[in-house]
């Protein structure tokens, strides 16, 4: 069970007094920043698996799905299929903002969407099989679309740098005080669920 009094850094680092956008915008320069994420989906049997992945996007300023172009032939298929629900985790080692997408996992093929989301480089993933239909292009049968629909995400992201992250942990560490280098935020379902309503307009 949690609590505050008997988490203080929690307590400390939430700031709720941001706006969805604003929001947005702070998660945005992370995953465009790591580039990549580790998509976590879970197999019949009840084991975890996690594979890094990149994100085509965010294409939208107030974007908050991610979409992944995948090989429908994939383990991971199986796995979305079996249960939808899914994690997408960003780390950047370089400033240790973090992120995390919790929410269901759509698959598809839908022409459009694939077409919106291609790019040249992702046909390194697919090669072509010499077989005129398996060409690895936007065309191909094995090409389909992740698009992972968030309930909730929660990132954070540093407010000092390095250096002032160490002293800030060294100085609270001597005084008995709580380190706080930076703020946890979260964008809720219902926020979510607004961006999704004005966005879809």
């Amino acid at each position: 069970m949690s609590n505050k009094e008997l988490d203080p850094y929690t307590a400390k680092a939430e700031n709720n007094n941001l706006t969805p956008q604003e929001k947005i915008q702070g998660l945005h320069s992370i995953v465009k920043n790591v580039k990549t994420g580790m998509l976590t989906t879970r197999s019949s049997s009840g084991h975890l698996h996690a594979r890094a992945m990149a994100p085509a996007g965010p294409v939208h300023p107030d974007q908050v799905n991610l979409v992944f172009i995948a090989n429908r032939v994939s383990h991971k298929f199986d796995e979305i299929e079996n249960d939808s629900h899914v994690n997408v985790a960003f780390y950047d080692e370089s400033t240790t903002n973090w992120a995390s997408y919790a929410g269901t996992a759509k698959i598809s093929q839908d022409k459009e969407k694939i077409a919106k989301h291609w790019s040249s480089a992702t046909a390194a993933w697919f090669g072509d099989l010499g077989d005129g239909v398996h060409k690895g292009d936007q065309n191909d049968p094995r090409v389909a679309v992740i698009e992972v629909i968030p309930d909730e995400i929660r990132y954070w992201i540093a407010t000092r740098g390095k250096v002032g992250q160490a002293m800030d942990v060294a100085v609270s560490a001597v005084t008995g005080k709580t380190a706080a280098p930076g703020e946890l935020r979260t964008i809720t379902k219902d926020e979510i669920q607004l961006v999704q309503g004005l966005t879809s307009k």
